[in-house]
């Protein structure tokens, strides 16, 4: 059997013109503060079908500034799902709101319509679902139970540009939705993250938050040119023009990593779908997951057994995510254990396999291959 070095369950895939795209930034008069920042916000724009898009130096300061934007504060509490990275509660946290988490739907992983419904009090300002592995949140009911409460939703899509819902690429719906453009998602820019709106007042409030709280006022163009005001106490959160130049370049070639992703899945679908004591990724009615994760349920094997079986075989499986009230920082706000025991089962049994573009098909193969070996051998 062929030894394969490690394989990653995510990895940026980086061609030649990429890297053209960035050495022809570095050669510009603009590393950052440049025209390719607005390039790459009107390519992403476009992309979604939206008006306005905000890029930021990292998906996480760009929830920060939707928090923001939104007008969640002290004494605000908003709705978010436990299974998910840190930073989509940090978020709240950021500006002083409390994080509340609704349980999963066990079949999507996604946070529960009906749950979210069940924590909606006179202190909610806001509904944070996540596009989880890249299957969309189930949207329209976000938006409902929003519309009924005068709530606004932030849509974490860090794992689902590209994705579709009903039709609807992922980001035309929510009042503002955030992408990521880490190198494990479905394009990079190294670090990155991006904001997209219809609405012109969140647009406005996030390019002021991104900068430092400065901006050009009726009285600074009164003044000149160089007159500039800080109306806010805003962060440095800008995306660099190297970035956003990768960004641009990368952004062309999403339908096809996306493609790719989808291919593998149905691959791993038709591998293990028939396995009693593996549980394969379900997919809401009328979506279409960006599969940034593919993830499997193992019902009844030993999961770190299996875990240090693959990774022994030098394959990097992984899992995602610890519920985030177990981390000690929430434990420490008083968020207790069994408080979504939904999710906490799911995570129990979570195990991610390998899924990116690059993925050769030999390597495919043989995670398929030593999957079911450990899984035979665990039973």
């Amino acid at each position: 059997m062929k030894n394969y070095d490690f394989i990653s369950y995510g990895k940026q895939s980086i061609d030649e013109e990429d890297i053209q795209a960035v050495i022809d930034t570095l050669r510009s008069p603009y590393l950052t503060q440049g025209p390719k920042i607005a390039e790459f916000e009107r390519a992403v724009a476009d992309y979604v079908g939206v008006k306005y898009a905000v890029a930021f130096s990292n998906g996480t300061a760009a929830l920060h500034g939707a928090c923001y934007a939104a007008g969640v504060g002290e004494g605000d509490e908003v709705i978010t799902s436990p299974i998910t990275f840190a930073a989509s509660a940090n978020c709240v946290r950021y500006v002083g709101g409390t994080v509340v988490f609704a349980d999963i739907d066990e079949k999507t992983y996604n946070i529960d319509p009906n749950e979210v419904r069940k924590h909606i009090t006179p202190k909610t300002k806001a509904i944070i679902p996540v596009d989880f592995t890249g299957q969309p949140a189930d949207i329209d009911e976000m938006m409902s139970i929003a519309n009924e409460h005068n709530l606004v939703v932030i849509e974490d899509g860090a794992h689902s540009l590209g994705a579709t819902y009903k039709g609807r690429k992922v980001g035309q719906t929510a009042h503002m939705t955030m992408f990521s453009f880490h190198p494990v998602k479905p394009v990079t820019t190294a670090e990155g993250g991006m904001i997209v709106t219809n609405d012109e007042e969140y647009y406005k409030k996030l390019l002021r938050f991104r900068s430092h709280g400065i901006e050009k006022t009726e009285y600074a163009a009164e003044q000149g040119d160089w007159y500039y005001e800080m109306v806010d106490l805003g962060y440095n959160y800008r995306m660099t023009d190297l970035q956003a130049a990768l960004g641009v370049s990368q952004l062309k070639k999403l339908d096809d990593f996306i493609e790719k992703r989808a291919q593998i899945a149905k691959q791993y679908d038709e591998a293990f779908s028939g396995h009693d004591g593996i549980t394969t990724p379900y997919q809401l009615a009328g979506t279409q997951s960006g599969w940034h994760l593919y993830m499997v349920q193992l019902e009844r094997a030993n999961r770190k057994d299996v875990f240090e079986k693959m990774r022994a075989a030098n394959v990097g499986v992984h899992v995602h995510y610890i519920p985030i009230y177990w981390h000690p920082y929430y434990e420490q706000l008083g968020y207790k254990r069994g408080l979504c025991p939904v999710a906490e089962a799911w995570y129990e049994k979570a195990l991610t396999l390998p899924i990116h573009p690059a993925l050769k098909q030999e390597e495919i193969s043989y995670i398929i291959e030593q999957f079911n070996m450990v899984m035979k051998n665990n039973l």
